[in-house]
């Protein structure tokens, strides 16, 4: 089988955000080439952010991804907030967190149950799942509806948040709307170790990946608002110095651009990357439940994502309560951010790793060059280079099986195709 010639074709891969083919091709039993082609078209927001008043990217951005927009307002402000020589500190910083947490608990909960745990458990979709595990779908929904509620909360609603600003936030919560979310965290807190201990039940392929990992690392926190960069290859730079260390490069088969090492090596950031540099930062609970689960201090198995972003789950559970029991309403809601002249740079932990954004302003805050680099982008060649090890051994596998397992290993990454662009049609040509 692995000498013929055979073509592996899906119209559209199910449970993933955004559209890509793939292309496999294979001469005498060995594998010629991995190519993930991302076909959504460009989507030029880096283009369309030159003209625009300092105080507009974070609403701008937020647009880049229903699932993920806090990650970009927190990367812009901070960014637009650098350019101008202003730190947002205290209450509003503490505010910013619960909103990004509110965020990790809604999209971490969307993939473990809606779009990962299906694989391992053997159904086409969450709703099938749901006919012999309804109470597991129900916990899924109730974690992502707490999310949800701390999104509505501090943001304004759930998608793409209204009350974000650069500076801080148009709005404080009164404490009255910010208290009910203590005892929705308590019960959220039980679900997310009952999370991890069902997660960390499925099989899992013996896979290690060899990547660079890369994240950002806080000197008290485990990382999610802000950082250094820092890397399992020894980098450790502020975020002004991100370009010095990372670039992005162009690939014919791509309409999104791959980020990679000056040397040209791949890298990978998201979940393993995060907690494999950060362990040391995760809330004794974490570290607990993560032991528990049979994760060591670093997991390089990518099928092992599932049971670190439960435990993410658990963590911003924990951080988000830490907040909301201490939580009293600043005496602002922001502080002002006057534009001057400058270059910006800001980098958060979007769910799915690292996001980069800088911004050059003029002395009346108009922006007159952005750069956005996404998580995504970022794995694309790191997911290539995952597919071409994992693909090699199963040509014996048929058509059904290969591709079941080929969508599988990509949805252990949960690529986000629309933030990349500015999944699956899997092809396999055996020669």
């Amino acid at each position: 089988m692995t000498h013929s010639t055979r073509t592996l074709s899906v119209g559209e891969l199910s449970r993933i955000e955004g559209e890509a083919a793939m292309h496999v091709a294979v001469r005498d039993g060995l594998v010629e080439d991995v190519r993930l082609q991302i076909y959504e078209p460009p989507r030029f927001f880096e283009a369309f952010l030159r003209g625009r008043a300092h105080t507009e990217p974070p609403d701008i951005t937020a647009r880049i991804c229903g699932i993920c927009p806090v990650a970009y307002q927190m990367s812009a402000c901070q960014a637009i907030e650098d350019a101008c020589g202003v730190r947002v500190d205290g209450v509003l910083r503490d505010l910013r967190r619960l909103l990004y947490c509110g965020e990790w608990i809604e999209s971490h909960a969307l993939h473990v149950y809606m779009l990962h745990a299906p694989d391992f458990l053997g159904y086409p979709s969450a709703v099938h799942m749901a006919r012999d595990h309804r109470a597991v779908v129900e916990r899924g929904l109730d974690l992502k509806k707490t999310g949800n509620e701390i999104l509505t909360a501090v943001g304004g609603r759930a998608i793409h948040p209204v009350n974000v600003r650069v500076g801080g936030f148009h709005r404080a919560p009164a404490r009255a709307e910010i208290a009910p979310l203590r005892e929705r965290l308590l019960r959220g807190r039980d679900a997310a170790l009952d999370t991890v201990r069902w997660v960390s039940t499925f099989d899992f392929p013996d896979v290690h990946g060899d990547w660079e990992l890369v994240s950002l690392r806080h000197a008290t926190e485990y990382p999610i608002l802000d950082g250094r960069v820092v890397s399992s290859g020894g980098v450790d730079v502020a975020v002004r110095d991100w370009e010095s260390s990372f670039v992005e490069s162009h690939v014919a088969h791509s309409t999104a651009l791959h980020g990679q090492r000056p040397d040209g090596a791949h890298y990978l950031t998201g979940p393993l990357a995060r907690y494999s540099l950060n362990f040391d930062r995760l809330p004794a609970i974490a570290q607990a439940a993560a032991r528990a689960a049979g994760l060591g201090e670093t997991c390089r198995n990518p099928f092992q994502s599932i049971v670190v972003r439960a435990v993410e789950l658990l963590v911003a559970c924990e951080e988000a309560l830490r907040i909301v029991e201490r939580y009293e309403p600043p005496d602002r809601p922001f502080v002002d951010v006057p534009p001057r002249a400058g270059r910006g740079h800001g980098a958060s932990e979007a769910p799915r790793g690292t996001l980069y954004h800088r911004y050059d302003i003029d002395a009346d805050g108009t922006v007159t060059a952005a750069l956005i680099v996404p998580p995504t982008a970022q794995n694309q060649a790191a997911i290539e280079d995952d597919l071409r090890g994992f693909v090699a051994p199963r040509l014996h596998l048929s058509d059904e099986e290969l591709t079941r397992q080929c969508e599988m290993a990509i949805r252990n990454h949960d690529p986000c195709i629309s933030c990349a662009t500015h999944f699956l049609d899997l092809v396999v040509e055996r020669r």
